[in-house]
């Protein structure tokens, strides 16, 4: 492809001129915590599937197997869903942190306690696919209605229709049959920046919030380059510490942090995450908050930035 091309990525962004975010009360960072809820809902031949799960396990890459289950696999992601997910949700009302719930239908289907528990939180519930698998070779139909049984499973079981999206491993079609299918806020499927922006889909202006693999506790599994909780938590702080920096030299951003039941939960890992929230609340001027917040407020005061795509 030439350069003088239509191109279809976007490589500049805000470039030198990123906006003002102008977060609520003058705060100098927006800090959102997401917990993905996704046991249960991974590849698995009880679920249908051709092969076994073979990502962010504390086996490390492991070999997808084709035509069976994996006994440890299956064990590894049920502790997240039985043990993990409930220490992360205490932890987080006990500090008062909001978060975002990024919810697989069909793992929230599986455990109607845990999605009581996630809706009785007043936390945010952003779609996550309704299966926790790769759509990158998923036939459109097929992820059309998939996209419609997530709707559908997070309204029927936490009571409010989700306004976010986030498929993690999305298909080049996902962005497009999320803005076709309409309701959405926003999604997460980037990134990308530091900050939101606006880009068109099918003639449409549609909102993303990028989403974060850096600030991420499945780096304690997916590369190996975290080994343990306290790696997880320097990195974090630094992030935080220099993103808070830029904001009181008056360039304010966002900071995301992916959490997982079955990785951040475990015991060895999850006191990390306590001093993340408690360093960040001893903060003046964080703003900590959930996606919807981010895209209402970026809805208000910068419907006017120019779109891109």
């Amino acid at each position: 492809m030439s350069t003088n091309e239509p191109y279809p990525r976007d490589l500049v962004g805000h470039a030198s001129r990123p906006p003002h975010p102008r977060w609520p009360g003058g705060a100098r960072i927006a800090v959102s915590l997401v917990l993905n809820y996704e046991e249960g809902g991974e590849a698995c031949v009880l679920h249908g599937d051709g092969h076994s799960e073979s990502v962010l396990t504390d086996l490390g890459a492991v070999e997808a197997l084709p035509g069976v289950r994996n006994m440890n696999v299956e064990s590894l992601f049920e502790y997240g869903s039985r043990v993990g997910f409930w220490e992360i949700m205490r932890l987080l009302k006990t500090t008062g942190a909001p978060a975002t719930i990024y919810a697989v239908g069909m793992a929230l289907e599986r455990n109607p306690e845990a999605a009581a528990a996630i809706s009785a939180s007043g936390f945010e519930v952003a779609c996550h696919g309704y299966r926790w698998i790769d759509y990158q070779f998923v036939p459109e139909e097929v992820e059309r209605a998939d996209i419609l049984r997530n709707i559908d499973a997070i309204t029927r079981l936490i009571g409010r229709k989700p306004v976010g999206w986030y498929t993690g491993r999305p298909s080049p079609n996902t962005r497009r049959l999320v803005v076709d299918t309409g309701g959405f806020l926003y999604d997460s499927d980037a990134y990308n920046d530091d900050l939101p922006y606006w880009t068109k889909i099918s003639g449409r202006r549609h909102l993303i919030i990028p989403f974060s693999f850096d600030n991420n506790d499945s780096r304690l599994q997916r590369g190996g380059d975290f080994s343990t909780g306290e790696e997880f938590f320097a990195y974090c702080r630094d992030a935080f510490d220099w993103l808070y920096r830029s904001g009181v030299e008056g360039r304010p951003r966002m900071m995301s942090v992916g959490l997982h039941g079955r990785i951040i939960g475990r015991p060895g890992r999850i006191g990390a995450l306590a001093r993340l929230i408690e360093h960040i609340q001893r903060h003046e001027g964080v703003w900590l908050c959930n996606r919807a917040a981010i895209a209402e407020h970026w809805r208000t005061h910068h419907a006017g930035t120019s779109a891109t795509g």
